[in-house]
């Protein structure tokens, strides 16, 4: 039987892979802040920081952003069979694998990161866009990751709000976090 890889590993790979393409954790904070600052009047740019820096601990984001990212690299060294070499170097518009990837890594945080993913496909906001837009290299799955990761780290900022208006400790807080950081 083979042996699995150690999570610190997949999540060391995953945070250098970001990092590779020139994705930031602030590059995504930024899109987090710009998400829910008219919803959390004291929000900080160091929590949207560590919020996405949060989710990059859950393993579904730390898996779809390998894939994703192996993809697009395949891609831009023509290694893929036709017609999907095509399909991805172009980021064909009814190609939805790459929407499909980032949105199954959305469903953990709940309904907020589902439809704030929703709009930051369609908005493509700082970073995303871009991803979107870069001439060279091919960043088709990349932008929709990145969008997916902003989700969820919007989502996870709103409850945490809503959990320190209702005056909830910060070890409940962590509690649950850590909880729902499983997977």
């Amino acid at each position: 039987m083979k042996k699995p890889v150690a999570s610190d590993v997949v999540e060391k790979a995953a945070r250098e892979a970001l990092e590779e393409r020139g994705v930031k954790i602030k590059d995504i904070a930024e899109i987090v802040y710009e998400m829910q600052a008219k919803y959390a009047p004291n929000l900080m740019m160091d929590d949207c920081i560590e919020s996405a820096d949060a989710v990059l601990c859950k393993r579904e984001i730390q898996h779809a952003v390998l894939v994703g990212i192996e993809l697009d690299k395949l891609a831009e060294k023509n290694q893929l069979s036709e017609p999907l070499q095509t399909l991805v170097d172009t980021d064909e518009g009814l190609f939805g694998v790459d929407e499909t990837i980032a949105l199954g890594s959305v469903f953990g945080f709940g309904s907020i990161a589902v439809t704030t993913f929703g709009y930051l496909d369609k908005e493509k906001h700082g970073v995303i866009k871009e991803l979107d837009e870069k001439e060279n290299g091919v960043h088709t799955f990349l932008d929709d990751l990145v969008a997916s990761i902003a989700s969820n780290a919007s989502a996870r900022l709103a409850h945490r709000t809503r959990d320190r208006d209702e005056s909830q400790t910060n070890e409940k807080i962590k509690k649950r976090e850590d909880e729902e950081l499983i997977g």
